[in-house]
């Protein structure tokens, strides 16, 4: 018998970004006023108004410079968040080193805190975990984003070791080559992977990759599936997969 290894998508099938994100504005006001000064109110503010434009500034870079590559956009973009939200608030930012680990300190400790999961989808993995199959991610967030996200969750050791997001193969998630890249570091056969995402050209770049794919969409919307089965939340996963 086959063992499928399952390549599960965060923000949108695991995690929903909704809800996260008024998390996270408490979250940084909790963490960084204490550290930089500042009201908890203005911190808020800054990250509900300088996330947009840090992660606006980072599709830019990748688009004009995909040369630079993951890794060194991504220390820009923390790097960037901080300094903005620092310069909207009027308090002083760490320089160089300091501000970007200040950066990742900050993010470790926002992840593990927030509770964003969609209901029914911690039952769902450790239902898929304790039927065999093996479960990896293939976001678009950064590794250290997924393990502190994962954590929070209580699901962490439902994983593999190697937690997926374009920084371990330093390919953009909606880079053709991302689940190549994946597949061959992970020592996958794509003919035994299953990719479940709501981005529809995500998961076109995976079937064209060689894997099974699902679409995690509101089932009132059908369009864009390409062909993949569709499942309005990752808690219908399991029964899905025993169909097949």
């Amino acid at each position: 018998m086959r063992r499928l290894t399952i390549f599960l998508d965060d923000g949108g099938v695991m995690n929903d970004n909704a809800i996260r994100g008024p998390q996270w504005q408490r979250l940084v006001a909790e963490y960084l006023a204490p550290r930089l000064g500042g009201e908890h109110d203005r911190w808020v503010e800054a990250n509900r108004i300088v996330a947009e434009r840090a992660w606006d500034a980072w599709m830019e870079r990748e688009r004009k410079r995909p040369d630079l590559g993951y890794r060194a956009s991504h220390d820009i973009y923390l790097s960037e968040w901080l300094t903005w939200m620092c310069d909207h608030i009027g308090v002083a930012a760490p320089q160089g080193s300091e501000c970007l680990q200040l950066a990742r300190e900050a993010s470790s400790y926002f992840t593990r805190r927030v509770r964003a999961a969609y209901p029914g989808a911690v039952d769902a993995i450790r239902a898929l975990r304790a039927d065999g199959y093996t479960l990896m991610t293939a976001s678009g967030e950064a590794s250290e984003d997924l393990e502190g996200y994962l954590e929070g969750m209580g699901v962490r050791e439902c994983f593999t070791s190697r937690l997926y997001g374009p920084d371990f193969i330093d390919t953009p998630k909606l880079h053709p080559d991302y689940y190549r890249c994946i597949f061959d570091d992970a020592r996958v056969a794509p003919a035994d992977a299953v990719v479940v995402d709501n981005e529809p050209e995500a998961l076109r770049h995976a079937s064209a990759a060689g894997a099974a794919t699902v679409l995690v969409a509101d089932h009132r919307d059908a369009s864009g599936g390409g062909g993949s089965p569709m499942i309005g939340a990752l808690a219908e996963l399991p029964a899905l997969l025993e169909r097949w």
